[in-house]
C-alpha cells in the first residue's frame, strides 16, 4: 500500500484546474463500445478507475490512441467477445464498479453483455437491481451464475423499446439503460431518469452519434431507437466533486485559493451549500476564488433550529460531497446534522477525525452531528488508512489542516479519484509526500 505524509498547519495559496469529472468519463467512455466509427474525448482524468476502464476497453478489442494529455481515439470495429467469458475479464471487471457500464452498450449491439459482480467503494450496499429490472423490459433474458458471482443478459432477437419507471434515480442504471435503448426497436420512455449533469453530458454525446433523446436534463427522458450510430467528439466536463473538495481544503487550511474553470452552470447547489457553512466564495468569470478566512460560522434555519446537509438525486446536493462537508464542519462556528441518505457506511470514517480531536456525534449509520471548534483548537496528527475515494480525501484536507505530521495508508483510494493529488496540492504550497 501506498503512503502519504503529510505536514500540516500550512497555509496555501495559488490556482489549482480540476480534473476531467471522473463520474462522467466512466459513462462516456462505455458508451464508445455503440459505434464502430472514431470517437474522440477530451479532457479524460488520468486516475485509476478511469485508467482500468481503459484497459478493459482494450481487451474487448477497442482501439485506443492517446493523442495527447487527456485526450483520446477510441475505435470499436474489432471486438473479441470471448474475453467476457475469460478469467482475467472476472478479475478485472469485479475490481471496477464502473464496469458494470459496458453491459448495456453490448447488450444492444451485440445482443449480450456479462458481468462479475462489480467492486468500488465500500460505503454501503449498492444493487444493481436498476439496471437488470431495466434490459429486462427492453426484452432481455437475465441469468445469474451464483457460484461465480456473474451476472448476464442477453436478448439474440434485439431488443425493443418501452416504457418503464425506474425504482430509484440510479445515475449508472439510467446511463446503462439509455445506452442499451439507443439501438432498440421503437421508443423506450425513462420516468424517474437520473438527471445529473454526467447523464445529461451522456445524452448529449449520444445525439452527436445520432441517437434521438428527448428530454435531457429532466426525469423523463424519451429515446426513439436508431439502427446504428456513428462517431463524435465529446469534451469531459471539469470534476464538480474535485471542485468541492478544493473549496473544502481552502477553507480548512485558511488558504487564498483559485479554482480555474469550474463551468460554473454545471455545480447546482454545491456552492450555496459551502455559502450555508459560512465559506466566502466568489464568481470571477469561469473561476471561483476563495479568500483566506479566519473563520465560517455554520448558518441556522429560520427558526433558529440547527441546519441539516443531506444528499439527495440531482438537482440536489450530490452525496460524493457530504464526507468534505463533514470534515470542514469540524472547524466551523456552529453545529451542523450531516444525513446520508443513499449509503449506510460513508460515515464509518468519523472516528478517524474523533482521534483527531473533532467534535464529532455518530447518531447511526446515516447521520452524524458534529459540533464546529471554530479554529479555537486544531486538530491532531495522527495515522489513517484511507476506506474509500472520498473518505480518503477528506482525512487528507483533515490532514493538511491538522497540528503536526500525519500519515495516510492505502492511498490508491484517494488515485482512483484524484489525478496526481499530491504534485497538484504541492505546487499551491502543501507539505505532502508520497512514500509507495
Amino acid at each position: 500500500m501506498g503512503t502519504f505524509q503529510i505536514e500540516g498547519g500550512h497555509k496555501l495559496n495559488g490556482e489549482i484546474r480540476s480534473q476531467g469529472a471522473k463520474n462522467e468519463a466512466l459513462q462516456i467512455l462505455c458508451a464508445v463500445l455503440l459505434s464502430s466509427e472514431e470517437i474522440v474525448i477530451n479532457n479524460i482524468p488520468d486516475i485509476r478507475d478511469v485508467n482500468k476502464l481503459i484497459g478493459i476497453l482494450e481487451n474487448l478489442g477497442v482501439k485506443t490512441t492517446k493523442l495527447s494529455k487527456g485526450k483520446y481515439s477510441f475505435k470499436s470495429d474489432d471486438f473479441n467477445l470471448e474475453y467476457l467469458e475469460s478469467e482475467l475479464f472476472k478479475k478485472e471487471g469485479s475490481s471496477l464498479r464502473g464496469s458494470i457500464m459496458i453491459v448495456g452498450p453490448l447488450l444492444a449491439r451485440f445482443g449480450k453483455g456479462y458481468i462479475p459482480r462489480p467492486g468500488g467503494d465500500k460505503i454501503g450496499r449498492r444493487r444493481l437491481d436498476t439496471h437488470f429490472e431495466g434490459f429486462i423490459k427492453l426484452g432481455a433474458k437475465f441469468r445469474y451464475n451464483k457460484e461465480e458471482r456473474f451476472y448476464g443478459v442477453e436478448a439474440p432477437n434485439g431488443l425493443t423499446g418501452t416504457y418503464m419507471l425506474l425504482d430509484q434515480a440510479s445515475v449508472t442504471g439510467t446511463a446503462n439503460i439509455v445506452m442499451a435503448a439507443v439501438l432498440a426497436k421503437g421508443t423506450t420512455t425513462i420516468y424517474n431518469a437520473a438527471c445529473e449533469p454526467y447523464l445529461q453530458q451522456l445524452c448529449k454525446m449520444l445525439n452527436a452519434m445520432g441517437a434521438k433523446i428527448n428530454g435531457v436534463g429532466s426525469n423523463l427522458l424519451t429515446i426513439e431507437g436508431v439502427s446504428e450510430l456513428g462517431g463524435c467528439t465529446h469534451s469531459i466536463l471539469p470534476d464538480m466533486i474535485e471542485i468541492g473538495s478544493w473549496i473544502g481544503l481552502a477553507a480548512m487550511t485558511r488558504s487564498e485559493i483559485t479554482i480555474k474553470d469550474v463551468s460554473w452552470e454545471n455545480l447546482g447547489l454545491i456552492p450555496d451549500t459551502f455559502r450555508k457553512l459560512g465559506i466566502t466564495l466568489e464568481k470571477r468569470g469561469d473561476d471561483i476564488f476563495i479568500p483566506s478566512q479566519d473563520s465560517y460560522e455554520i448558518q441556522g434555519y429560520i427558526d433558529g433550529s440547527i441546519l441539516t446537509v443531506a444528499d439527495a438525486p440531482w438537482p440536489g446536493f450530490t452525496p460524493d460531497l457530504l464526507s468534505i462537508v463533514l470534515v470542514v464542519c469540524t472547524q466551523a462556528k456552529g453545529s451542523v446534522l450531516i444525513h446520508q441518505k443513499m449509503f449506510e457506511s460513508r460515515l464509518f470514517f468519523v472516528d478517524k477525525l474523533i482521534d483527531m480531536g473533532a467534535k464529532i456525534i455518530l447518531c447511526d449509520p446515516h447521520r452524524a452531528t458534529v459540533i464546529g471548534h471554530n479554529f479555537t483548537s486544531s486538530l491532531k496528527a495522527t495515522t489513517m488508512v484511507s476506506p474509500d475515494i472520498r473518505a480518503g480525501i477528506s482525512l487528507l484536507i483533515a490532514a493538511l489542516s491538522a497540528k503536526g505530521t500525519s500519515t495516510i495508508h492505502n492511498i490508491e483510494q484517494i488515485d482512483r479519484g484524484y489525478e496526481r493529488i499530491d504534485e497538484r496540492l504541492r505546487a499551491i504550497g502543501a507539505k505532502i509526500k508520497r512514500i509507495d
